[in-house]
C-alpha cells in the first residue's frame, strides 16, 4: 500500500489501484499510529467505511513529511566509500571513510528540517559556493516514535562534493542547506523488509538528453536498515518519528557536476519515481 501527502489531505492507494482518503489530522498523527499499516488498511474495510476517492494527481503531491527530522547514513555502499576517499585524499581524510565503512558504528548525520525538504516535482538546489554537486539516490526509512520502520520512500541527498572533500569537518555545509533534500513521491507501507533484490536507479537529463544513468540494488547495501535505525535511536528521541536516508550506492563519476535546469529522476522498485529539477 502507498500513502500520499497531498494538497487535499492524506490518501492511501491499495495494490489494486483503489484510493481512499485517510481519517487523520495530519502526517504526524499518521506516523504516531500504534499500527500504521493497520490504520491504512482500515480505510479499505467494510462498505460502511470511507467512500472511494478521486486519485490526487502528481501536481497535488507534497513531500511525505510532517514535523519529522531527516537524518542520513553515510558510507554504507562500497561505491560511496570509494568516492568519499577519493574526494578527500588531498585533505588527509581518505582513510576516515575506509575505517567507517568497516567499523561497527555507522556514520549518521543530520540532513534536513521539514521546511528544507522538497517534494516530487519541486526544485532542489545546488549551493552557489560549490563547484562540484551531485544528487545521491537513497532508500529512505520512516521511523515511528518508537524507532520502528513503518514505511519506505525515496530520498535525494543533494551533496557538494568539493566542499566535503576539502575537509571532512565541512560535511554539514556540504549536506545541509535550503533545497538540499527531496522525499517522495509517496510512503510505501510494507510490513516486511524490502527484498535485497530491490533496484535503485538514477537518471540525470540535461536539455532533454541523458547525461548520467546508473543503477544498483539493496544487495550492495552493507548495513541492514534496521541496524541503522537502531543506532539513530540509541540516545536520541524523536517524538514525531524521523526519516533516515540509508546511503547512496550510485555516485556519478568525478568529472560530472549538476547544472541548473537538470532533471533528476530516482526510481526504486515498489515505491515509484522521485523527479526534481535543479535550481
Amino acid at each position: 500500500m502507498k500513502i500520499y501527502n497531498t494538497t487535499r489531505g492524506i490518501f492511501a492507494e491499495s495494490e489494486e489501484g483503489n484510493w481512499r482518503r485517510l481519517d487523520v489530522t495530519g502526517w504526524d498523527d499518521l506516523v504516531a499510529s500504534d499500527d500504521l499499516a493497520a490504520r491504512a488498511r482500515a480505510a479499505f474495510g467494510p462498505a460502511s467505511g470511507p467512500a472511494p476517492a478521486e486519485a490526487p494527481g502528481p501536481d497535488e503531491w507534497l513531500p511525505p513529511i510532517g514535523s519529522q527530522e531527516v537524518w542520513a547514513a553515510g558510507v554504507t555502499y562500497f561505491r560511496s566509500r570509494n568516492a568519499r576517499m577519493e574526494e578527500s585524499k588531498d585533505a588527509g581524510g581518505g582513510s576516515f571513510y575506509d575505517r567507517v565503512y568497516s567499523a561497527e558504528r555507522p556514520e549518521l548525520f543530520f540532513k534536513a528540517t521539514p521546511y528544507r525538504v522538497m517534494g516530487p516535482g519541486a526544485e532542489v538546489r545546488i549551493r552557489r559556493d560549490a563547484r562540484w554537486s551531485v544528487p545521491e539516490p537513497e532508500l529512505t526509512l520512516l521511523l515511528n516514535p518508537r524507532g520502528e520502520v513503518v514505511g519506505y520512500t525515496i530520498g535525494n541527498d543533494m551533496s557538494s562534493r568539493d566542499i566535503e572533500g576539502e575537509n571532512p569537518l565541512y560535511l554539514p555545509q556540504a549536506k545541509i542547506y535550503d533545497g538540499s533534500c527531496a522525499l517522495g513521491p509517496c510512503l510505501l507501507v510494507a510490513e516486511q523488509a524490502l527484498p535485497r533484490s530491490t533496484g535503485i536507479s538514477l537518471t540525470i537529463a540535461r536539455e532533454g538528453a541523458v547525461v548520467f544513468a546508473g543503477e544498483t540494488t539493496l544487495e550492495m547495501l552493507k548495513r541492514e536498515p534496521r541496524e541503522l535505525a537502531g543506532y539513530l535511536f540509541r540516545e536520541t528521541s524523536f517524538p514525531t518519528g524521523a526519516y533516515l536516508l540509508t546511503g547512496a550506492g550510485i555516485v556519478p563519476e568525478d568529472s560530472f557536476t549538476l547544472a541548473h535546469g537538470d532533471r533528476i529522476e530516482i526510481r526504486i522498485d515498489g515505491i515509484g519515481v522521485l523527479s526534481n529539477i535543479v535550481r
